[in-house]
């Protein structure tokens, strides 16, 4: 038997490949299928299961077309509704992969088709269990994201609470954890950077597995402090459950080099978005007036889901001279395929065809002499980062919210703008930006570089 975790740390996911006697089972796949295919070849086996613990919100799967190349069978729990072929398996179904057996477990909770996959070995031992979204290292999944569910928020937790304690807290503590996400992920409130664990240990350590845990003093902690799921999460559900072009077909169509003065014609169309994805200092020196940085060097996919919002928004992308095509990749990871194509030449090019070019002006901690006497400071960290530390007398507006908040941006004098390290804080800078907010300064290292120099 074997057991790999495949990690996408740009999406803080986890798919897993399981292989027995050359029958393999894969867990929650991603969009681009090749890695799959590739180890399944390697192994001389064949793909006989692809698992699904849930109908994903944050991510496009690779299910349809997994299944496509390889005629293996689609498995969901009960209760997934969608519009292709699938087995929706019952509560404690029996699979057998080689010589080693999978047990889907109905747990709903974090959605209602929610589904914890055991994995019994040849000796018929409980050996590790497939989470998805329904219990993390350090934490559970958010209930509040199932899409257009009658259920209330409440129910959910309610159901989640059984779930943990009926279903997963009875098993072994040597039973291996893996769960859906790690660190960074929007469907949890405080995932650990671990992405394996025992079980165990998640019952002496995670909040939500405390032994004398009331049910109501779970639904409260569980649903405290969530924000409001991003709104990219409906439009992935939908793609999941209704299907989606091949990640190479997106590639054909995407891949396209657009001259500067093409592109200064394209951009008549009010509804592109010129998307820069270079490192933040290299937006900082010069970018494209009104465009919106995401940089491919952090959670891009996700921020671009969380900025953006609208799947069908026309794209253009501004690059790393040969990281175009890792860009459009890490696009459709989130269902963003409507890109037109990527500026030839970069920004140099574009200042040679008498394209215009702005700046946003970075200034370093050690140019501040007291941060405390000033009153013009926006934090775009998240409100739990800015209750546990804070310069006092800031103003906190974590980054998913700024779009809708710009009225509270009312500094009469030139602001700061921080968030922990630098990326959050340039994105915001690029929103403002684009709103004609020109007033303000960023600090490149952000928080962490204010605390280093206040130290």
């Amino acid at each position: 038997m074997k057991v790999e975790q495949i990690y996408t740390k740009c999406l803080s996911q986890g798919s897993y490949f399981i292989e027995s006697n050359n029958e393999i089972a894969i867990i929650d796949p991603i969009r681009e299928i090749d890695t799959y295919i590739e180890k399944a070849k390697k192994s001389r086996g064949s793909i006989k299961y692809i698992f699904e613990t849930h109908i994903h919100a944050d991510f496009i799967s690779g299910h349809l077309n997994l299944a496509k190349k390889t005629k293996a069978k689609i498995i969901y729990g009960p209760n997934a509704i969608a519009s292709f072929d699938k087995i929706n398996a019952k509560d404690y179904e029996e699979f057998k992969l080689g010589n080693v057996t999978i047990i889907a477990i109905h747990t709903p909770g974090h959605t209602i088709e929610s589904t914890t996959y055991l994995l019994r070995d040849s000796a018929g031992k409980d050996y590790a269990i497939f989470t998805g979204d329904t219990l993390f290292l350090g934490d559970v999944g958010r209930p509040d994201l199932s899409q257009k569910s009658v259920i209330s928020n409440k129910d959910l937790a309610s159901m989640l609470y059984d779930s943990l304690r009926k279903k997963i807290m009875v098993l072994d503590d040597d039973v291996i954890v893996y769960p859906g996400h790690g660190e960074g992920s929007s469907c949890g409130k405080d995932l650990s950077s671990e992405t394996v664990g025992k079980l165990g240990e998640q019952k002496k350590t995670n909040y939500a597995l405390r032994k004398n845990m009331t049910k109501d003093e779970f639904i409260h902690e569980v649903l405290e402090g969530l924000l409001d799921p991003p709104k990219y999460f409906p439009s992935n559900v939908r793609i999941n459950k209704e299907g989606y072009d091949e990640a190479n077909e997106v590639l054909s169509k995407s891949l396209n080099s657009l001259e500067p003065n093409y592109i200064k014609k394209l951009l008549i169309d009010k509804d592109i978005i010129l998307l820069d994805v270079r490192s933040s200092q290299e937006f900082a020196n010069s970018h494209i007036p009104g465009s919106i940085f995401i940089g491919l060097d952090g959670r891009f996919a996700p921020w671009v889901g969380e900025i953006l919002e609208d799947v069908l928004t026309k794209l253009i992308i501004i690059s790393p001279t040969g990281r175009e095509k890792e860009a459009v990749i890490r696009l459709s990871r989130v269902g963003f395929d409507n890109v037109l194509g990527y500026l030839n030449g970069g920004i140099k090019k574009w200042v040679k065809s008498g394209g215009s070019i702005s700046k946003v002006e970075n200034k370093f901690a050690s140019k501040f002499s007291n941060f405390n006497s000033n009153k013009n400071i926006l934090d775009v960290r998240s409100a739990s980062e800015h209750k546990s530390e804070c310069l006092s007398n800031s103003l906190n507006i974590p980054l998913p919210e700024l779009n809708y908040s710009i009225d509270k941006i009312n500094f009469k004098d030139k602001f700061i703008i921080h968030c922990k390290g630098g990326y959050r804080s340039m994105i915001a800078a690029s929103i403002l930006l684009s709103k004609g907010i020109t007033n303000f300064a960023n600090i490149p290292g952000g928080f962490d570089e204010i605390k280093n120099f206040r130290a």
